[in-house]
């Protein structure tokens, strides 16, 4: 039986820009897929086939027990929608843009002055509610724009990197709002470029690139595609990295990367705590100085350059170049795809 969001062989292009190359997914009633990938890997553009606002041109798929192609209007009576940028009339107050929501949505005015009033005490925005939204912080505009999209109570929802440019309290309180939403019964599509949410938010992930999905499995099961623990050692001096990575290469089950310029070195290990005390003991036998030394698992960080080659949030034209760093990314849309709640609701 198909998930609340299922979908079989999703193509979309765009010129000669193949964005969906045969997308598969399949999300059950009540979790969270963490949709991870670099800018054009065709995360938005999934997102947008899935909530009607393109159509592909090969594929099928169904969101909340309805067809997308067949019945576009009663998917979008059944899903909510919060995109990369809040989409908010900043004339208006934040009561009228969920009233205004509301109303698109059909819902007597009455009801939609109610569920404003409701919504805007749980994202704790009542304060303001009768303030133009042109007065919000960035934080509370990205509050707003979620409250929309959970004005009708939707069974489903997407959420096109709903936390970029957000800072980290405002980043968290987003994360509860959706771990509410969840725990309610709400099947929700994430995508996101911050590997730390999917990892904190996600019940199973699914890696794009370039328009494929290229690896899918719960945090820990990616996580132990890389390999096991690994030693991370900082010396103390840069003249102890070559004696630091003999000491290294005794104990590990691998090559010993070196970051000359952090004067950190890791190495994959087996054997946990003990091997760990085994590897201190040896360091200070040798005087070797430390700065810090620690026994980690793999990061989603490290899957994602294991899978792709590139760190997640590099830039397109950064992809080809070694992994030392993260760039700052702009956000993964083309330029006549705005994602807007409101043309989602009619």
């Amino acid at each position: 039986m198909p998930g609340a969001i299922y979908a079989e062989g999703l193509v979309k292009t765009f010129g000669d820009v193949k964005a969906l190359d045969g997308v598969d997914l399949d999300v059950p009633e009540g979790t969270v897929l963490g949709l991870l990938g670099p800018n054009g890997a065709g995360k938005t553009t999934a997102v947008r086939c899935l909530t009607t606002l393109l159509k592909p041109d090969r594929g099928s798929a169904v969101v909340a027990g309805i067809d997308v192609l067949k019945h576009p209007d009663a998917v979008r009576r059944s899903i909510g929608l919060s995109g990369q940028f809040a989409a908010v009339d900043e004339y208006l107050t934040g009561r009228e843009n969920l009233q205004m929501v509301g109303q698109l949505y059909q819902m007597k005015a009455k009801h939609a002055k109610a569920r404003a009033t409701e919504l805007l005490e749980q994202f704790d925005l009542a304060d303001a509610a009768d303030r133009p939204t042109k007065t919000y912080s960035g934080g509370m505009r990205r509050r707003l724009d979620l409250a929309a999209a959970l004005v009708v109570s939707p069974p489903v929802m997407f959420m096109d990197e709903p936390t970029t440019g957000l800072d980290p309290r405002n980043r968290q309180m987003l994360w509860e709002v959706i771990k509410r939403l969840v725990s309610g019964g709400t099947t929700l599509l994430l995508t996101t470029q911050y590997l730390e949410e999917a990892d904190h938010l996600a019940h199973e992930i699914a890696v794009v690139d370039h328009g494929h999905v290229i690896a899918t499995g719960t945090s820990d099961q990616l996580k132990a595609r890389t390999g096991g623990e690994r030693v991370e050692v900082v010396v103390h001096e840069r003249e102890h990295i070559q004696a630091a990575s003999d000491v290294l290469r005794g104990f590990g089950k691998g090559d010993t990367t070196v970051e000359d310029h952090m004067r950190k070195l890791t190495v994959p290990v087996t054997g946990g705590a003990k091997l760990l005390a085994e590897v201190i003991r040896e360091l200070d036998t040798r005087g070797i100085e430390i700065d810090d030394i620690g026994l980690r698992r793999p990061t989603l960080d490290d899957v994602f350059l294991s899978l792709t080659g590139h760190v997640a949030e590099a830039k397109p034209e950064d992809t080809a170049q070694p992994a030392g760093g993260k760039a700052d990314r702009k956000p993964d849309k083309k330029p006549d795809q705005n994602t807007d709640q409101k043309e989602a609701a009619k």
